[in-house]
């Protein structure tokens, strides 16, 4: 007896051939089921959140120049689902490296509204010779990645790449022209040692001029409000102890970025550069990453609570 089958040859052949393709039928759905449930090309799941953010450069991020890998306009990716999906976030880093080398641009006069000032500044730098200009870049190159991660588009007024500036009208007009959500300048101080801790600039309405910025006094206040929180809770870093009464937050009338913005905007000292403490933390590539962070969470929380 060959395999105890009374069949025929031809159809015990049929009945191999049948039992060979539903088993391929069935390891098939099974491996669907299993693509499905892990969401598919590698790819996270349905519903889960964005990918989390690059550990801090100096600490082997592969991206330690701020960079991302599509460009600095566009979303990252994973993006789909982020909280910022469909907004754009208009980033300023203060002040620009090659400032130094076109002191007679730099010191045209603009209009503001409601006076004159140069076109821009060399800005500040530590004792040690760490540039306000070079801080503003990495820290906004930091935040940029991260909001990226969150859906924004990102626009940026200037990421090293000019031969000065751009001067301060064309830095706010650069947010208007963008249709940008909210806007953001990023600088560090330059007072004396001992005068420590961050704040945030928000806008006095100005109608003057060419300015008019009115309709974005409140909205930016909200906006400098959330960020601070952020800021505090992120970096550990305290509210700054020479302006602001502790609250972190000053209001003023002679920045051009601010005069002449339509889309809510304030400038985030970040800390001073003058003062050894600070300056330890400023020049910290961890506390930079910190303070991109706490830039991202205000911004989000701004545009996701308002």
């Amino acid at each position: 007896m060959s395999n105890g089958s009374t069949f025929p040859p031809h159809r015990r052949l049929r009945g191999v051939a049948l039992a060979v393709l539903a088993a391929v039928v069935v390891a098939g759905v099974g491996g669907w089921l299993v693509w499905r449930a892990t969401g598919g090309d590698g790819g996270p799941a349905h519903g889960a959140g964005p990918p989390a953010a690059s550990p801090s450069p100096g600490a082997g991020d592969p991206s330690a120049t701020g960079h991302p890998p599509d460009g600095k306009d566009s979303p990252g990716p994973g993006t789909a689902h982020g909280s910022l999906r469909g907004k754009v976030v208009l980033l300023d880093p203060g002040h620009n490296p090659h400032n130094r080398d076109h002191g007679r641009e730099i010191a045209r006069q603009v209009d503001i509204g409601n006076a004159h000032k140069e076109c821009d500044t060399t800005g500040t730098s530590t004792d040690d010779g760490y540039a306000e200009a070079s801080f503003t870049l990495d820290v906004a190159r930091r935040a940029r990645t991260l909001l990226q991660h969150e859906g924004a588009r990102v626009v940026f007024t200037q990421d090293g790449d000019r031969r000065y500036g751009p001067c301060v009208d064309e830095r706010a007009a650069r947010g208007n022209e963008a249709h940008a959500d909210v806007a953001l300048s990023v600088h560090a101080d330059g007072s004396a040692p001992g005068n420590r801790g961050f704040h945030v600039i928000l806008p006095a309405r100005v109608t003057a001029g060419p300015a008019d910025n009115a309709a974005i006094v409140a909205p930016s206040r909200q906006l400098g409000e959330r960020l601070a929180g952020r800021f505090l809770a992120v970096t550990g870093s305290a509210p700054s102890n020479y302006i602001g009464h502790g609250t972190g937050l000053d209001v003023r009338a002679d920045l051009g970025g601010l005069n002449l913005s339509t889309v809510p905007k304030v400038f985030l000292e970040c800390g001073n550069m003058r003062d050894p403490k600070d300056a330890a933390q400023l020049t910290d590539a961890h506390w930079r990453q910190k303070a991109a962070r706490g830039i991202t969470e205000g911004i989000t929380a701004f545009l996701t609570h308002r």
